[in-house]
């Protein structure tokens, strides 16, 4: 599983010119899901993404969560994550969980976010065309990935 935190100072998400989500102040997370993938995979990302220390404190220091200063989280599936480019320039995303087996993975993680903030967090819609936007605050760009767990 992977994930990319962008830190925020506000961000949407977009379906056939519907405005489906918006945050201020917080996380856009774009969750990829990986075929074999567990609740174990889960449970870490979540819990890293909940505690990863990126928003400044009062001297400017990035040295709080997103829990501190009261953020909101943007979660968006993005099974491009797990694109494989080795081969040729097309890319092959052979290693992204289907939908049956990632859609009850991202449920679960919308869940497991909101219960580590604390407060319903916004989300996309699994498997639909979105159009996602964002101010990337600093900016500020981690990557994460469950199997590696840096």
């Amino acid at each position: 599983m992977r994930a990319v935190l962008q830190r925020v100072s506000e961000a949407a998400v977009d379906i056939e010119d519907m405005r489906r989500a918006h945050i201020g102040k917080g996380l856009l997370v774009l969750l990829g899901i990986e075929v074999g993938d567990t609740e174990s995979d889960l449970e870490w990302i979540c819990g890293k993404v909940i505690r990863m220390r990126i928003f400044d404190d009062l001297d400017g220091v990035m040295n709080l969560d997103i829990t501190q200063v009261r953020g909101e989280v943007l979660l968006v599936s993005q099974f491009t994550l797990h694109a494989n480019t080795a081969k040729g320039n097309r890319p092959s995303y052979m290693r992204a969980a289907k939908a049956d087996e990632a859609t009850p993975l991202y449920l679960r993680a919308k869940q497991l976010f909101s219960e580590l903030l604390g407060r319903p967090v916004r989300s996309g819609e699994f498997g639909a065309n979105m159009q996602v936007s964002l101010v990337n605050d600093g900016p500020v760009t981690i990557m994460i990935d469950s199997k590696l767990r840096e």
